[in-house]
């Protein structure tokens, strides 16, 4: 899925030289989504709930995406600086304004008179000294300058619209890595702490260097995962695995309200992260806060699949989920369940339903959850730098390695993920472990974004073909046991969840979601990102989420219809009031988890959850 980084066809170069060499080749797969923070609504920025943990963002990466399933190519970096230059050929008079104008710029912050400055949320140049110290403002500022000066060139060109994103891609990634903030002695904070240590944190830092390039994949290392440990203090909420199969364990947790919903909820998380993002911690719990609704909850830990299982396929986890359904409705003797799905989860869950519709089997799950899913692939990498690259030879290429390796690996998928935002999630860290020579932040989600699983190559490249045909809006372009799928015989109850700050799967893409359920489907829009709508708890400080039924035809309008309807808090007990609606008759709780013939094998989180 990740072409290989030059460093390592370079083993002859040293330490330092391959880890520079490394960041400039996966620099491939860099792109702007650092500075698409904030979505404009109503013509006003919304941003993140307030300052809660950026490093929740940064984890927040580490879910399934378009571009790092499919990869950036050589040749599509290749293409990004050709589109660079092709707007000086195109637009040569327009490129010597610029120039000009530029030189002007550096003349005036030379002679102390620019007022070019850093957005006000960019950490780079938090250190007062930016301001402060004549050289290092001259030095931020020549850099704002020229940052600014090729951006706005590059939207003044002639290109079209394809060859601008492309030419703004390439401009950003140099840019982004060439800031002074990266460089030892051109980062105010960097030289006051060798000042301070006495050299210290520069033998710290050597040390971080050698170990990441060692062990982490040639990049800073994001977390400390030394205080977490599973099972002890991470995926505490107590329950039972009543099933073991192949691919996965089903978790029955324990009620902890004397009655419960008769009709139980399965969740299917996604297949390249551990599922336990949905159980951290007690206060963030949504395992803990769905069992506190009085809803019986059963989960699938999918299994890290060993290299050998790369055969393993869309149609295996499809009927995988089925396999869960059956023993759900066993153990709870419910003739239906509902159902949650998040990211490739969802869209397995989305291949789910509509199997089941094709085999005349709809009655057995009644309403869905979707947590930041994107059923319809285009939309989902319409309009944003994730569908730069799209195209049959770029899948067709990325099917190739899988197909060639036999799956492919989270350390891989962790790597493109940090591309995709190096200033957040590379060059942050970079500062932080090898500058300043601090060992990285000691954070839970971080922890969980770490425990990283492969990807069988065969359900890796069935996700790319639904890329390309897009089954969900094509009916019968796909087929699950070689039955075609139509979702749109598939009639079930939904809730769609997005995120405002959603750059993985935009929230417009969500809402298409909603749209293929139904205009009565709830539709709800948090003011977070990806991982962080999901993660939502009550008390966040300045949550708010929007929701109504998904009946205007365009997201934006609808968007534009609900102004009046912003809820204050998180979403889940909006969503709780939903799900105990449609969850059946309240029952004794069950005294023991599983049945005589799904018995308790193992306490929760299980075994699978622990594999390497």
């Amino acid at each position: 899925m990740v072409t290989k980084s030059a460093a390592k066809k370079a083993p002859r170069r040293s330490p330092v030289g391959k880890a520079r060499e490394s960041a400039k080749a996966a620099a491939a797969t860099a792109a702007k989504l650092g500075r698409d923070v904030a979505e404009t609504i109503g013509g006003g920025a919304m941003r993140t709930a307030g300052e809660v943990s950026e490093l929740v963002g940064e984890a927040a990466q580490n879910t399934l995406a378009y571009n790092p399933l499919l990869g950036v190519r050589r040749g599509d970096v290749v293409a990004g600086a050709r589109s660079l230059l092709k707007a000086v050929a195109v637009s040569p008079r327009k490129a010597t304004k610029h120039f000009g104008a530029y030189l002007g710029e550096l003349r005036a912050v030379v002679s102390g008179q620019s007022t070019a400055a850093p957005d006000p949320k960019d950490r780079r140049f938090a250190d007062p000294a930016w301001k402060g110290n004549f050289v290092y403002r001259r030095l931020m500022q020549s850099y704002v300058a020229t940052q600014k000066g090729l951006s706005d060139y590059i939207d003044t060109t002639d290109l079209d619209a394809r060859d601008k994103a492309r030419a703004q891609f390439f401009a950003s990634l140099v840019t982004d890595a060439l800031a002074p903030s990266n460089w030892l002695l051109a980062n105010p904070a960097a030289v006051r702490k060798i000042v301070d240590t006495g050299g210290e944190n520069l033998v710290a830092g050597l040390k971080n260097l050698v170990h990441d390039i060692r062990y982490n994949n040639m990049l800073p290392s994001q977390v400390d995962t030394t205080p977490f440990k599973v099972g002890e203090n991470m995926a505490t909420s107590p329950g039972q695995v009543v099933h073991r199969a192949e691919m996965f364990e089903l978790i029955q947790y324990t009620p902890s309200t004397p009655q419960v919903h008769a009709r139980p909820l399965v969740m299917s998380p996604p297949q390249v992260n551990k599922f336990y993002a949905v159980d951290l911690s007690p206060e963030k719990s949504l395992i803990k806060w769905i069992v506190d609704s009085g809803v019986q909850m059963f989960v699938v830990s999918w299994r890290n699949p060993p290299p050998e299982k790369g055969h393993w396929s869309l149609d295996d986890y499809v009927m995988a989920l089925d396999e869960a359904v059956e023993v759900a409705r066993q153990i709870t003797k419910s003739p239906d369940v509902n159902m949650w799905g998040s990211c490739s989860g969802g869209m397995t869950l989305a291949a789910y339903l509509g199997w089941l519709a094709a085999t005349g089997q709809n009655d057995k799950v009644a309403n869905t959850s979707w947590a930041v899913c994107v059923l319809d692939m285009q939309s989902g990498l319409q309009d944003t730098t994730l569908g730069l690259f799209n195209s049959t030879a770029a899948i067709r290429a990325a099917k190739a390695r899988s197909r060639r390796k036999g799956y492919v690996s989270g350390d891989e998928m962790a790597s493109m993920f940090a591309w995709l935002r190096p200033n957040d999630l590379i060059w942050n860290y970079w500062v932080n472990n090898y500058l300043l020579g601090n060992k990285p932040p000691a954070f839970d989600i971080l922890a969980w974004n770490n425990d990283t699983t492969r990807l069988p190559g065969q359900f890796h490249c069935d996700l790319l073909d639904m890329m390309e045909h897009n089954p969900y809006l094509n009916p019968g372009t796909m087929t699950i046991a070689g039955e075609p799928i139509d979702l749109s015989q598939v009639k079930v109850g939904a809730y769609v969840i997005g995120g405002i700050t959603d750059h993985i799967t935009p929230w417009r893409a969500c809402y298409g979601t909603a749209r293929l359920f139904g205009p009565e489907t709830t539709f709800v829009l948090a003011n977070a990102g990806h991982l962080q709508s999901l993660i939502n708890p009550p008390g966040a400080p300045k949550a708010f989420f929007y929701t109504a039924p998904a009946s205007a035809a365009s997201p934006d309008e609808w968007l534009q219809a609900t102004q009046d309807a912003k809820q204050e808090g998180s979403w889940w007990p909006h969503w709780r009031t939903w799900i105990q609606a449609r969850s059946g008759a309240l029952v004794a709780a069950p005294k023991k988890l599983g049945s005589r013939k799904h018995a308790p094998l193992e306490a929760a989180p299980g075994k699978y959850v622990h594999e390497k």
